[in-house]
């Protein structure tokens, strides 16, 4: 599993490793998304949460990540993105996954310091006319809140201001820090700098990763 704060990058990660490694990545997201879409039983019982605003409780959550795992393209193991999201939905799913003789192999963080996921998330900024993407840090716009393409302003949506943001990790970094520590003295744990280049931060997961022979099968 790929464990990290919103901005941590842990989701490009996961898609590198993912084709890297010819396992699929798992995100809870998308599996409610496509079984309330294909009405399946698990999904209808999801549906009814997600609609009235409340979270999927952990028990549906990991019978849906169970039933993805029997798929043909989960035999050699799978990479989940993004759960577990606290310490309760990682002891259940450590006992789900116990029942059927398994477990999980690594648990890979990517840490990042507060200070810098709020600048990596507060950076970014949209072309009010046609939507085109700046970030202060990543990719600044050459002349400071003006579009470089068709001269217009740039403005920030709502969830990239700094109040907001600041109040999002306080809300995640929390429980993430529960998952992290609830994974330490298991063995499985590997933490991985997350501040270095995508390209750095993908060498470092995969050199941890292939130490084992299975990822080679």
């Amino acid at each position: 599993m790929l464990l990290g704060a919103p901005g941590a990058g842990k989701g490009t990660q996961a898609h590198i490793l993912a084709r890297h490694l010819g396992l699929p990545r798992i995100a809870t997201g998308d599996l409610f998304r496509a079984a309330v879409r294909a009405g399946t039983p698990v999904g209808l019982e999801a549906k009814g949460f997600m609609e009235r605003g409340e979270f999927v409780p952990d028990q549906i959550t990991v019978r849906m990540l169970l039933e993805r795992l029997e798929a043909p393209d989960a035999t050699r193991g799978a990479i989940l993105d993004g759960f577990p999201r606290n310490r309760s939905q990682a002891e259940a799913l450590d006992r789900a996954l116990a029942d059927r003789g398994t477990r999980v192999e690594y648990a890979l963080y990517v840490a990042v310091p507060p200070e810098e996921l709020l600048a990596r998330l507060t950076g970014r900024w949209l072309c009010q006319a046609h939507g085109h993407t700046y970030h202060d840090v990543a990719y600044p716009p050459r002349t400071t809140g003006v579009c470089d393409v068709d001269g217009s302003p740039l403005i920030q949506r709502e969830d990239d201001r700094v109040d907001v943001v600041k109040a999002r990790l306080d809300n995640q970094l929390g429980p993430l820090e529960e998952v992290v520590e609830y994974y330490r003295p298991q063995g499985v744990l590997r933490t991985i700098d997350g501040r270095r280049p995508i390209a750095a931060v993908t060498a470092d997961l995969l050199d941890t990763i292939e130490t084992k022979p299975y990822w080679r099968a």
